[in-house]
C-alpha cells in the first residue's frame, strides 16, 4: 500500500507506487489538473494543499520563502500491519545507516540485520554498505537480490537500498533510493561517478567540494527523470573528523534542498563508550578523533566528542544546528545504529572469506565467545528515528522524512511525541515537525506537546523515566553572510517541564506569546542522570547534555529524546 504521488522542489515527479484507493489518489496525482476531477475530489485535493502535503513544500529559499499553510486531518490514513495512526501520522521508527557483509569492516547478512531491525520495532531500514571500489564494482550488485528478499521475507519492515557515501571533501553519508527497477544501476553510476574514495577526491579541495554537489545534482536528475521514483542524502556522524565544515553542509542544501534533508543528530556506534572489559572503552560513536589536514580548523576540540551521544553540531543549543534552523533552513537530524559488530555479538565471519574478490564475507557463523570489542547495537535496539509517514510504503516514509516530521531518541526514553504549534485558544489543530505556522503579526501562539511516556523495559531491562522535557526557542534572522557560521545568537532553553513518571500520557503547553518576529522551536528530553551547562553558558543552556567521558560512557545511564523543530512566522 502507499500514497501515489509525491513532488520535489526542483520538478514534478509523476511516479506512482499502488495508489490509495478512491479520490484521495487522484487528488494526489498532480499529473490530473483540477478540472478533470470530481467536486469531492478537488475538494480533497484542496484540503490537501492547505495542509502543506502537496507541491513544492518547503523551497530552496528556506521556511521563509515558503506560503502560507493551515493544517487539516488526512482522513485517508494506510496502516501498516498492526499500526495504529497518531496525530494524523503513522510514526515508524527506523535506521538508515546499516552495514552487512557486504562491507568490508561488515558481517551479517541482510536478512539478518533486518530481522532483528524487524524484531526491535523497526518500520523502516537502509541498508548502507561502504562506498569504495570494490562495492562499486561488485557488491552493489550483489547486495539486491539479498535485500529484495528480506522485503519478501520481512514484509511489515521497509527495506530500501542505499549505500555509505564518501562525501568528496568530507566525511560519510547516506545515500538511498525508493524501490524500482533502476535502484541498483543509479547507485552503481552514482558511486563510480562520485564516491570520494573511487575517485580518489577525499581531501578538502574546492574542485572535491564541487564533484559531491554534483553527485546530489545527479540524484536530483535521476529523479526529475523519473529514472528512480526518490533519492534522500543525509550527512552521517558530521562531527567525528571535522571533516565536514558549516559551508560545505550548507552547500549540500542548498543545491538540492529536496535531496540533502539532514544529518545524523547523534551518530551510531553507542556501545562503544561501554568501559573496558565489557565494552570496547573509547568514544561513544567511536567519536575519538583529532582535527586533521582536512578538518574545517574553526571547530573546537570539544566538537570531536559526543555530548550524552549526540554529535555536538546537534546537542550544544546555539550552535550548527540551530544556526541553519535561523537561517530559516530545513535540516532535520536523525539517530540510528551504523550497525557492523554487535556488542557482545557471539559470531564471527564465515571462513575462508575473501572480500575483495568476491564483494562481501561468507555468512556469519557461531563462535561462542562474546565480542565485548565491538561498539555497536542491533538496528532498533538503542536509537530510533521515528517518522510521521502518510501510509506504510517506501515514498511515504520518504515524504515523511523530507517534510522533517520527524524525532529520535535513545533506549526507549520515551514511546511517542506529538508537538503542535498553533493560534493559542482557537482550538485550531496547527501544524506539526518540520512544518511552518503562519499567523498574523501580534497573534498568541502556543505549543501543545503531548508524550507517551516508556511504560516498559527497554532492551537493558529498565524503564526509562523522563526526568525534563525543554523547550529550546530561536529567532529566525534569515541567510547568514558568512557560509562558515557556526553559532547564532539568539536561541535558548526558555522553558523546562519536570515529569519524573514512566507510565501513561504527560501533556505541556508552551506559551510563546504575541508572535512579532519569526521564531522556531524544537524539543529534548532526558532522563536526568547526567548534565552540564551548555558550551555557551548557563544562560543559554543551564542543563544541557554532558561531555562524554573517553572510555567510561554506558549509553544506558544516559537517554535523549530530541525533535526536529517547528517555525512560526507573523505576515507583514
Amino acid at each position: 500500500m502507499g500514497h501515489g504521488h509525491h513532488h520535489h522542489d526542483h520538478d514534478h515527479d509523476h511516479g506512482h507506487e499502488q495508489p490509495i484507493e478512491g479520490d484521495a489518489a487522484a487528488a494526489r496525482d498532480l499529473s490530473i489538473p483540477d478540472g478533470e476531477l470530481s467536486p469531492g475530489q478537488l475538494s480533497r485535493r484542496r484540503m490537501f494543499r492547505r495542509a502543506g502535503l502537496l507541491g513544492a513544500g518547503l523551497t530552496a529559499a528556506g521556511v521563509l520563502g515558503t506560503p502560507g499553510a493551515a493544517a487539516a486531518d488526512d482522513d485517508q490514513q494506510v496502516l501498516g500491519r498492526g499500526r495504529e495512526p497518531k496525530d494524523g501520522y503513522l510514526w515508524l521508527a527506523g535506521d538508515h545507516h546499516i552495514h552487512t557483509q557486504y562491507s568490508s569492516d561488515g558481517i551479517y547478512r541482510v536478512i539478518d540485520q533486518v530481522r532483528h531491525g524487524n524484531a526491535y520495532g523497526l518500520g523502516w531500514m537502509v541498508i548502507t554498505d561502504h562506498g569504495g571500489a570494490t562495492h562499486a564494482k561488485i557488491g552493489v550488485d550483489k547486495v539486491n537480490p539479498d535485500i529484495v528478499a528480506a522485503r519478501e521475507a520481512v514484509k511489515d519492515t521497509l527495506v530500501f537500498q542505499g549505500l555509505e557515501w564518501n562525501i568528496p571533501a568530507a566525511e560519510h553519508g547516506t545515500v538511498f533510493v525508493a524501490p524500482g527497477q533502476n535502484e541498483v544501476s543509479t547507485l552503481k553510476e552514482f558511486e563510480n561517478s562520485f564516491d570520494g574514495s573511487v575517485k580518489g577526491a577525499g581531501s578538502n579541495t574546492p574542485q572535491n567540494e564541487a564533484l559531491a554537489i554534483a553527485g546530489l545534482n545527479f540524484l536530483a536528475e535521476a529523479v526529475r527523470r523519473r529514472r528512480i521514483p526518490d533519492a534522500l542524502f543525509l550527512a552521517n556522524h558530521p562531527s567525528r573528523k571535522g571533516l565536514d565544515s558549516p559551508h560545505e553542509i550548507r552547500g549540500w542544501r542548498d543545491a538540492q534542498p529536496s535531496i540533502a534533508v539532514g544529518m545524523e543528530g547523534a551518530p551510531g556506534h553507542q556501545a562503544a563508550g561501554i568501559a573496558k572489559p565489557n565494552g570496547p572503552g573509547g568514544g561513544r560513536g567511536y567519536y575519538d578523533s583529532n582535527p586533521g589536514a582536512d578538518s574545517f580548523p574553526a571547530y573546537p576540540a570539544e566538537s570531536y566528542k559526543t555530548f550524552s551521544g549526540f554529535d555536538w553540531m546537534t546537542a550544544t543549543v546555539g550552535r550548527l544546528w540551530d544556526s541553519l534552523l535561523a537561517e530559516g533552513k530545513p535540516w532535520w537530524i536523525t539517530a540510528d545504529s551504523d550497525a557492523h559488530w554487535v556488542h557482545a555479538d557471539t559470531s564471527d565471519r564465515g571462513p575462508g572469506s575473501n572480500f575483495n574478490a568476491n564483494g562481501k564475507y561468507k555468512d556469519p557463523v557461531y563462535k561462542g565467545v562474546a565480542n565485548f570489542g565491538s561498539g555497536d547495537f542491533w538496528p532498533g535496539y538503542y536509537s530510533r528515528t521515528h517518522v510521521g509517514s502518510q501510509g506504510f510504503a517506501y515514498r511515504a516514509v520518504m515524504d515523511g522524512l523530507r517534510a522533517g516530521r520527524v524525532w529520535v531518541d535513545h533506549g526507549g526514553l520515551i514511546s511517542g511525541l506529538v508537538v503542535r504549534a498553533r493560534a493559542a485558544g482557537t482550538g485550531q489543530r496547527g501544524v506539526t515537525l518540520g512544518d511552518t505556522l503562519h499567523v498574523r503579526q501580534g497573534a498568541r501562539v502556543e505549543l501543545a506537546i503531548e508524550i507517551t511516556l516508556a511504560g516498559r523495559p527497554n532492551w537493558a531491562q529498565v524503564v526509562p523515566t523522563l526526568a525534563r522535557v525543554d523547550v529550546i526557542q530561536g529567532d529566525v534572522t534569515g541567510p547568514a553572510a558568512d557560509k562558515d557560521a557556526f553559532t547564532t545568537p539568539n536561541t535558548k532553553v526558555v522553558q523546562s517541564y519536570e515529569v519524573n513518571k514512566n507510565s501513561g500520557t504527560v501533556t505541556f503547553t508552551y506559551q510563546l506569546g504575541a508572535i512579532d518576529r519569526p521564531v522556531y522551536v524544537r524539543l529534548r528530553g532526558t532522563d536526568g542522570k547526567r548534565s552540564a551547562p551548555g558550551l555557551l553558558g548557563a544562560a543559554v543552556d543551564p542543563h544541557g547534555p554532558a561531555i562524554d567521558v573517553y572510555g567510561d560512557a554506558d549509553p544506558w545511564n544516559d537517554l535523549w529524546f530530541y525533535s526536529n523543530p517547528i517555525w512560526v512566522l507573523p505576515r507583514r
